[in-house]
């Protein structure tokens, strides 16, 4: 068996986060561009990323711990921190000026309040337009904002909400929800964000002052009718493994655990030194693509812990050691969750600490 260096391996492209951040202020041309890098940059590695995310105007994370590990990596803009200091300890925040709270209760409001004299602090204010997940009610705003401005050390940043349908660019709860953020708005300061990556490609009305690409970022599409490469996208990750076997199995004969799939004839078949422990998902059923130098080489019966195995009728002259691509730029990572019920965002987020990761220097 391959060494764990051998083994799965996840290669980080900044260059193509790069031309992905380009893709979006083209789209979103004179909006400030606040990266989400939120669960270590979408699974692909804040610090592997750094040189490249140094080009975004701002940046998003989820916690103190994930703002701590953008500085660590020498990142400095303004960040927005999206959700609450669960723990209660605000020393982290307090100590980094560029850290922006978005505010989406009042008992978050009332912590930030009474530490702002000494701790002055920019916050954005998140309101619910109808996704209701988090966020005050649209005709709070007024409210709200009178409570900024009154309160010692606290300074607007702006105002913020999130879409809940935007990547079906039918769907009409798009065009209520930034009515509903805008009418509650339109007397009021501050700038303002709604766009999130399936807005900046589909929703023009969305951009405002600042837009806040995920998924794009990474070379995922974030809509439902259009590919990462129709919107001009490239993948920032490519994860590979090694064949470790080659054999011809007989037809009729089963392959993996269960003997859900049986070979409709006599054919070679790989094994693929990576499984659900390394991260792949699990539940992929045969037929999910993978491709070896460009041959589609699907895979065929259950994935394992630690391997899984391929139809190799296409690579004929497949030998053990060679690498198969589960996704990157021939086998795009949206066409790999599709097949496995999911999203791109999981598969990314999910590779474990057994995937040797690696930073193209290209």
């Amino acid at each position: 068996m391959p060494g764990l260096s051998e083994r799965a391996r996840a290669e980080i492209h900044p260059a193509a986060l790069r031309h992905n951040l380009t893709v979006v202020r083209r789209l979103a041309p004179g909006r400030r561009v606040y990266a989400a890098v939120k669960a270590d940059a979408y699974g692909h590695g804040v610090a592997r990323l750094a040189g490249a995310l140094a080009d975004a105007d701002g940046l998003a994370v989820a916690s103190l711990a994930e703002l701590q590990a953008l500085r660590t990596a020498g990142l400095t803009q303004p960040t927005v921190l999206l959700s609450d200091v669960l723990d209660g300890d605000l020393s982290a925040l307090t100590a980094d000026p560029e850290a922006e709270p978005l505010i989406f209760s009042t008992a978050q409001f009332d912590r930030l309040a009474a530490i702002a004299a000494e701790y002055p602090r920019r916050v954005w204010i998140k309101l619910d337009t109808g996704m209701h997940r988090l966020g005050f009610a649209p005709e709070q705003a007024a409210g709200l904002h009178q409570r900024v401005a009154a309160t010692p050390g606290l300074t607007l940043a702006g105002w913020m909400t999130h879409l809940g349908c935007a990547d079906d660019p039918d769907d009409p709860m798009t065009t209520q929800q930034v009515t509903f953020f805008d009418s509650a708005l339109a007397s009021l300061p501050g700038h303002r964000s709604i766009a999130n990556s399936a807005g900046i490609c589909a929703w023009p009305r969305t951009h405002a002052d600042l837009v806040r690409p995920g998924i794009m970022l990474y070379g995922g599409s974030p809509l439902l009718d259009r590919s990462a490469a129709d919107l001009g996208l490239k993948p920032a990750m490519t994860l590979t493994a090694p064949l470790i076997s080659c054999t011809e199995i007989a037809a009729g004969e089963p392959v993996g655990y269960g003997a859900t799939w049986r070979a409709p004839e006599t054919m070679p078949v790989g094994v693929v030194a990576i499984g659900y422990g390394d991260g792949y998902p699990r539940h992929a059923p045969s037929g999910t693509p993978a491709s070896l130098d460009g041959a589609p080489t699907p895979l065929v019966g259950r994935v394992s812990m630690d391997m899984l195995t391929v139809d190799l009728r296409r690579a004929p002259d497949a030998r053990v050691g060679d690498r198969v691509e589960l996704w990157g730029t021939d086998v795009p990572a949206d066409t790999v969750a599709r097949a496995a019920g999911t999203i791109a965002y999981e598969l990314f987020c999910r590779l474990t600490a057994r995937v040797n990761f690696r930073v193209d220097q290209g």
